[in-house]
């Protein structure tokens, strides 16, 4: 079945030439010039990724951003006209997934939308469906639901942060720094920033804690992020 994109930009110019080359290599394409438009759209139908336009005529892309991930952990990759580094984080930390700034090859898009996905869903037929990889059972990874359980309680977690997660689960007490966080999570590392990862860290401590008061990712200052080991959880 092919992966249905939702193209949300109002420059007739652009939007032609990224469906075209969607639909060249695979895509299902639906196009529309407004966010309310493809808020509509994400509400009723099935979408595998969003490319939103900043620069909307009616909403600004990061509100749509912000609106969408209310009810949905779709992927989205931002477009703008704009370049700088301001913009970037803050895409990054509403919970936008990529970056492209404007112009931009409608070939590299592709390419991008493609590793997105791909990451989103593997190729997973020889991975159980849940993996203990916490042994005091704290944690229990449901790998082919992308779905992290914590103390019993499914957690409602944005991508990046279940991927910051499951990388801390798979070595209990190792220290990850910001940098190998990066480079394990993101799609372009290049593009991301320590401060994302901060980010991250905090929105996720505060969903674990509305679960329990413990705090089972530690901070190594001027190192980085681990989760507890089991003996650090042991009476």
């Amino acid at each position: 079945m092919k992966a249905s994109i939702l193209l949300i930009e109002d420059e007739a110019a652009i939007a032609d030439n990224v469906v075209y080359a969607l639909e060249t290599d695979g895509f299902k394409v639906q196009w529309v010039e407004l966010g309310e438009q493809g808020l509509d759209i994400l509400k009723n139908e099935a979408i595998d990724l969003v490319v939103l336009d900043i620069g909307l005529p009616d909403i600004n892309g990061f509100e749509v951003c912000k609106i969408i991930r209310r009810f949905s952990q779709v992927p989205i990759i931002f477009l703008t006209a704009r370049n700088n580094e301001v913009d970037r984080i803050v895409g990054l930390e509403i919970g936008g997934d990529d970056y492209l700034s404007k112009p931009f090859s409608p070939r590299e898009l592709s390419a991008r939308v493609k590793v997105i996905l791909k990451r989103v869903h593997p190729q997973s037929s020889n991975i159980p469906p849940v993996d203990l990889v916490n042994k005091n059972n704290v944690f229990v990874v449901k790998m082919n639901e992308a779905v992290i359980c914590y103390k019993g309680n499914d957690l409602n977690l944005t991508r990046y942060e279940y991927l910051i997660l499951n990388t801390l689960l798979r070595r209990p007490g190792q220290v990850f720094s910001r940098e190998q966080l990066i480079q394990t999570v993101w799609n372009n590392p290049e593009t991301s920033y320590d401060r994302a990862v901060d980010t991250h860290i905090k929105t996720l401590r505060a969903k674990l804690k509305e679960v329990s008061d413990d705090n089972p990712i530690k901070t190594h200052r001027g190192f980085g992020y681990s989760i507890k080991a089991k003996k650090d959880n042991a009476p």
